[in-house]
């Protein structure tokens, strides 16, 4: 299966400080990433990166989620997202799961970056997860968004070695600057419109 975003326009969804979608605004302005960010959106009022957004000067928008059905919420932000002609959409530490309400609105148009190997430690607090478990490498995974948490098809990934005297904290700054480096290059690929889906296997033409 092809995967082809009929435009390059991001919609970009953040419920913390967005340090992802920062590098990614970063990397258009300087000529990295031929894209537009056409909307940010998060479900939390105070979040960090809403406000970065707004400073930025893009269309910026909240949609609390506290307390709402599901279902509704996802409607309501599918309805913003094509308002604004969004191509691709890209998950910036967006701390909720979708209901196929979302998922069919934009299949295989959903990006989500995770700080871990997938498909190793999925979920929560996956950085101190692996140092429980004592593994000598860790990293991070783009990968397309469906219906399994964390467990749809793998765009790209960068492993970073864990040290004997890494803590949750250290660890997940090491990540986090791959996180930065990797996302925008798998963005940039599902742009090229050369994505492929084989099964799991993600190939590119």
């Amino acid at each position: 299966m092809k995967v082809v975003p009929r435009n390059r326009r991001l919609g970009i969804l953040l419920s913390g400080r967005g340090s992802n979608f920062e590098a990614i605004a970063a990397n258009i302005d300087a000529g990295k990433l031929d894209a537009e960010i056409a909307i940010v959106i998060s479900n939390e009022p105070t979040a960090p990166g809403l406000t970065r957004a707004r400073e930025r000067g893009l269309n910026a928008l909240c949609i609390p989620s506290h307390g709402r059905v599901r279902e509704q919420f996802d409607a309501e932000l599918v309805d913003a997202l094509k308002k604004a002609d969004v191509g691709l959409v890209v998950l910036a530490g967006f701390m909720r799961i979708f209901s196929n309400v979302f998922i069919s609105a934009f299949p295989n148009l959903i990006l989500n970056i995770h700080p871990a190997l997938l498909p190793s430690f999925p979920g929560l607090h996956v950085q101190q997860q692996a140092l429980t478990y004592g593994v000598k490498f860790s990293g991070c995974t783009v990968h397309i968004v469906d219906g399994v948490l964390d467990g749809g098809p793998i765009v790209h990934q960068a492993t970073v070695p864990v040290l004997d005297n890494d803590a949750e904290e250290t660890l997940s700054a090491r990540i986090l600057t791959q996180e930065h480096r990797i996302y925008t290059e798998a963005i940039d690929r599902i742009l090229s419109g050369t994505c492929e889906i084989h099964g799991r296997r993600v190939t590119f033409q």
